[in-house]
């Protein structure tokens, strides 16, 4: 574990489930500040805020070497956000489709329940979208086995990164 990416603050998993990043063993995960980045990021993808949710990823991702599987995870991620942004805020299903096929490289070799994200049907999701974009329309990021969605928290935490 590295020291800058600690916080014993950053809660267990929801649920009965120990996905790859959680310790069970010391309790902890092996990168608190990437399960928080997560957290935030995919609550608020799933409330449809993709700006806020693109910078939650995007921060936390410059704490990884480039090749690892924090760095490929958090990149990948950024993408997915990027692209929902494009279509909804743009009406960009090129750009979607663009953001997603690179997305889908970086997520390639990631564990399918990375840090509590369903890849598997992040990966189906989209590689659906790039022939159907409209299929990401609705669709919400399984975290936890759950499809949770932003409170006044995680605006707050997105909002923090700025500074």
């Amino acid at each position: 574990m590295d020291d800058h990416t600690s916080d014993p603050t950053v809660a267990a998993p929801a649920g009965s489930g120990t996905p790859t990043g959680w310790n069970a063993e010391t309790g902890r995960w092996d990168h608190a500040t990437l399960r928080r980045a997560t957290v935030h990021g995919v609550r608020l993808f799933n409330e449809g805020a993709y700006h806020e949710s693109h910078d939650c990823f995007e921060a936390e991702w410059y704490n990884y070497g480039r090749g690892t599987t924090e760095s490929s995870f958090l990149h990948g991620m950024v993408q997915v956000a990027a692209g929902a942004y494009k279509r909804v805020d743009f009406d960009n299903d090129d750009g979607l489709r663009s953001l997603f096929r690179t997305a889908l490289q970086y997520l390639r070799d990631v564990p399918r329940d990375y840090y509590g994200v369903d890849l598997l049907e992040v990966r189906t999701v989209l590689t659906n979208a790039l022939g159907e974009p409209g299929r990401i329309d609705e669709w919400a990021i399984p975290l936890d086995g759950e499809r949770p969605t932003a409170g006044p928290a995680d605006f707050a935490y997105a909002d923090g990164l700025e500074e």
